[in-house]
């Protein structure tokens, strides 16, 4: 059956600083989604997160900056190296989807091996930073490389991969606690509870671009799943995280002053539910973008709890 590829190549390829680099660099700097850099937030925001719910009521000092500093090298280093990984088992899936069609192994711009030598150097980045950091964050922090292995079989396997991605972006947050505490306890357990509920929301709006085609190739989704009730599901998920992410401020003792920053960040949120169209895949691509701005409206929260 053919599939919808009357797209521009530029909708499979933004026009982004990617287009400029040095022509050998290019399929890399695509494997890795350097020209989709909301990717490297939504890894990167939940460490910090987790990094600021640690410090409520002991304020910020110069080892938290370090490590803020270290989880942004290694979200980009593994965001890079999952995406890879992500493309190679993908590969002929990507190939009979329009929007992934042009991606460097369906086209055959980079080789299957070029592209495992690319994962490794990539995971090598990411297992030096995590190195850095205390022993019992580096062994919470090895245990997502499981997580990391089974997300691209998931879309195979349950019409939820999007909540296997949700367990596998938000790994950072205990990762982060752990490391600027040495313990797991119920409050961060609570704040990752709430971020999985967040990536089930801003996923599923994601995965609302490609129903057409993952339908013809037999890919699930929740988008798939809750077809036209998605802004309903989307309202639950993000209803859920609001109400975890307030536990999670009361369980810390935080400031009542958060409830300035977290108000937005609730507020931020529900507007995107009132302007999702999951018919209009342009305005599904911005809103999922704009999770950007949610993720910092929390880390403002947190800091804020922890400065005052």
């Amino acid at each position: 059956m053919q599939l919808n590829f009357d797209r521009r190549v530029a909708d499979s390829l933004p026009s982004s600083w990617v287009d400029t680099a040095p022509a050998a660099l290019r399929p890399y700097l695509r494997l890795a989604r350097y020209d989709r850099p909301i990717g490297f937030w939504l890894l990167g925001l939940p460490c910090w997160h987790g990094l600021m719910l640690a410090r409520i009521g002991q304020g910020l000092g110069w080892i938290d900056l370090w490590y803020a500093v270290l989880f942004a090298i290694g979200a980009v280093a593994m965001r890079g190296a999952g995406c890879t990984y992500n493309d190679i088992v993908d590969r002929d899936l990507d190939a009979r989807i329009a929007r992934t069609a042009n991606r460097p192994l369906p086209a055959a711009t980079v080789t299957l091996k070029q592209a495992w030598l690319f994962v490794a150097a990539q995971a090598a980045v990411g297992l030096l930073v995590l190195v850095q950091f205390p022993l019992p964050a580096i062994g919470v922090g090895l245990a997502a490389l499981l997580l990391v292995a089974a997300y691209p079989f998931m879309k195979r396997i349950t019409w939820w991969p999007q909540a296997w991605l949700g367990l596998t972006f938000n790994w950072g947050i205990p990762v982060a606690y752990i490391a600027a505490t040495g313990q797991i306890d119920f409050t961060v357990l609570v704040l990752y509870a709430a971020a999985v509920c967040w990536t089930l929301g801003y996923d599923t709006i994601y995965a609302h671009q490609d129903v057409e085609d993952d339908a013809l190739v037999g890919v699930k989704s929740t988008a798939r799943l809750f077809g036209d009730n998605s802004q309903l599901w989307v309202a639950g998920f993000y209803g859920v995280n609001a109400v975890l992410v307030g536990l999670a401020i009361w369980l810390s003792a935080a400031t009542p002053w958060v409830v300035i920053p977290y108000t937005l960040y609730t507020a931020h949120l529900f507007n995107q539910v009132r302007l999702l169209d999951i018919e209009n895949g342009d305005q599904c691509l911005a809103i999922f973008k704009s999770n950007r701005t949610a993720g910092l409206l929390l880390v403002a929260t947190f800091a804020l709890a922890a400065l005052l």
